[in-house]
């Protein structure tokens, strides 16, 4: 499920830098990284913890600890977590495979879980 959430949220952010790029060429990069980073830190740190995959998908990103939302500066943390997992191999991402919790990397760096919208609805 992670995966469709991730393939949806990334041809967003893709989107995204195009149409500055159509602007300048030059701001494609730089649209790619701050949009997505922007992206992932907003959406996963307000109150329903879904980016529009997760919310497609029908999951989000919850407080390993409380169940509530992670907020700004915990997404913010996720967010550039996601690079150190995928950098290293994409071993940060497929660690959740055989972890307990079914915690990424960046979920670790985070304190955070992804769970089913179903069996923890925003309350």
């Amino acid at each position: 499920m992670r995966c469709w959430a991730i393939l949806i949220d990334g041809v967003l952010i893709w989107l995204f830098a195009v149409l500055f790029a159509v602007i300048e060429p030059a701001l494609y990069t730089p649209a790619f990284w701050i949009g997505g980073i922007a992206y992932y830190t907003l959406l996963e740190g307000g109150w329903t913890g879904q980016t529009l995959g997760r919310r497609l998908i029908g999951i989000r990103v919850i407080d390993l600890a409380r169940g509530g939302p992670i907020g700004y500066p915990r997404a913010f943390v996720r967010t550039i977590g996601r690079v150190l997992s995928f950098f290293v191999f994409g071993l940060g991402y497929f660690w959740m495979l055989w972890d307990r919790e079914k915690q990424t990397w960046h979920d670790k760096f985070a304190g955070s879980v992804v769970v089913p919208t179903s069996a923890y609805p925003v309350g």
